[in-house]
């Protein structure tokens, strides 16, 4: 049968005034709707189908938002990078100055033709992706502050500032804490918080927040304090040797104990820990990918320490290009092996083959394979997004090589929140 193209789109938008750029909708989306600039994330309404998988994880509501528009004047994407804030609904008299009236918008939610449905039989990470949290998660705080101005975010003071790598030609990461004092912010491992560098960008408008996942548990870098920490990486070079600055990440290292810095959110309400006894954790990350990893094993342990829970194993797969880029290397080290059982992967040691954090995940097939059939073992992803697809395809041929049914596995990981991934 064939289809009647709409004169009027329910076009898919993105507030750039709310966003703060986490990429979890790019990073959901199914089809490839989604991508962004150096200033806004868009949908481009090509390729949108409004199968709304983007629509839950995203921490802010930025992503929920839409314009009836003529097909023939739907803002493009290049369009929607000039954004400085959404343009308005146009109005029934504007929608039939263009021709078109507003009885023939489509169903938002109306499903393309089976006949014509994309990408089937086609492997895809958002098919196992979660967007909802474990079961047995505490209850998140999000968007208490912000998310983008600066008359509502709050104030934190540094507490502390300190390198957490060998010093490096390229680049340079810092543990930073930040206290809070009385103002309430509460917390949880998994979570993300915005920072506004002062100032504004080189056409005149204020900076954008950026976001940075917390690296400490929820009671707190120092327990009982009010307060949190980052893990912070700049880059000092660009590809060719030339030195750059970058706009938040400089500003964060640059920060002394005592100064004060603006800060939104907090955000994140699906990339948590979960609970409940002996369940098991997974964690796989890159560089500053650790720091939401950090927080999940720093509150198992305390846990462990005070004897009121009993928590099941603990597996983080770690990768660097090199040792001295790897971030809290020295107290991973410490941590007892009964208690976390960690793998490092380095691609770039001189003499040695490059490896990569799946490399180790197919190494250790015999001990993942029981965690991806045990329903109480969440898998946690975080990193550059690069490194999703290879992640995921590594837990695929695990399971298939163990005998488990991937098609039943795969979707099973998404609805049961098994599965989180949080990629830059």
């Amino acid at each position: 049968m064939e289809r009647v193209e709409a004169a009027v789109v329910r076009q898919h938008l993105i507030d750039p005034e709310i966003c703060i750029r986490c990429n979890t909708c790019e990073a959901t989306c199914p089809v490839g709707a989604i991508t962004h600039d150096a200033r806004n994330y868009v949908v481009d309404v090509e390729k949108c189908d409004l199968c709304m998988a983007c629509i839950p994880p995203c921490p802010t509501g930025s992503i929920d938002n839409w314009r009836t528009m003529p097909k023939a004047a739907a803002y493009s994407v290049e369009a929607q990078f000039a954004f400085d804030v959404l343009p308005d609904e146009l109005s029934a008299d504007e929608l039939a100055a263009a021709g078109v009236s507003l009885l023939d918008t489509p169903s938002e939610t109306a499903p393309a033709p089976a006949a014509e449905a994309e990408g089937e039989g086609v492997f895809r990470v958002a098919d196992c992706a979660a967007t909802i949290p474990p079961w047995s998660a505490a209850h998140p705080y999000v968007n208490l502050y912000g998310p983008r101005a600066a008359e509502t975010s709050v104030t934190a003071t540094v507490a502390g500032n300190v390198r957490v790598t060998e010093v490096g030609r390229e680049y340079d990461t810092h543990h930073i804490v930040l206290d809070f004092g009385a103002m309430p912010f509460p917390v949880l491992e998994g979570q993300s918080i915005g920072i506004i560098p002062p100032g504004v960008d080189g056409e005149g408008r204020a900076h954008h927040p950026r976001q940075y996942s917390i690296a400490s548990p929820r009671n707190g870098e120092r327990p009982g304090y009010n307060n949190l920490s980052l893990t912070v990486k700049r880059v000092l070079e660009d590809h060719q040797g030339r030195p750059v600055s970058g706009v938040a990440s400089n500003y964060l290292c640059n920060r002394e104990v005592g100064d004060t810095v603006q800060v939104t959110g907090p955000f994140g309400a699906s990339f948590l820990m979960p609970n409940h006894p002996k369940s098991a954790i997974v964690m796989i990350c890159t560089g500053t990918g650790s720091a939401p990893m950090r927080a999940m094993t720093e509150w198992r342990r305390r846990l462990r320490k005070s004897g009121k829970f009993e928590g099941g194993k603990l597996m983080l797969f770690f990768g660097a290009r090199t040792k001295e880029e790897l971030p809290y290397f020295g107290p991973l080290g410490n941590l007892p092996k009964d208690f976390i059982d960690i793998n490092f992967a380095f691609s770039r040691t001189p003499g040695e083959p490059k490896r990569y954090v799946q490399d180790l995940m197919r190494a250790r097939a015999a001990d993942l394979a029981p965690l991806i059939a045990d329903p109480n073992a969440f898998f946690y992803v975080c990193g550059l997004k690069a490194m999703e697809e290879g992640v995921v395809l590594a837990l695929r041929d695990v399971a298939r090589d163990s005998g488990l049914d991937w098609e039943v596995v795969g979707p099973a990981l998404k609805r049961e929140g098994r599965l989180h991934l949080e990629t830059y």
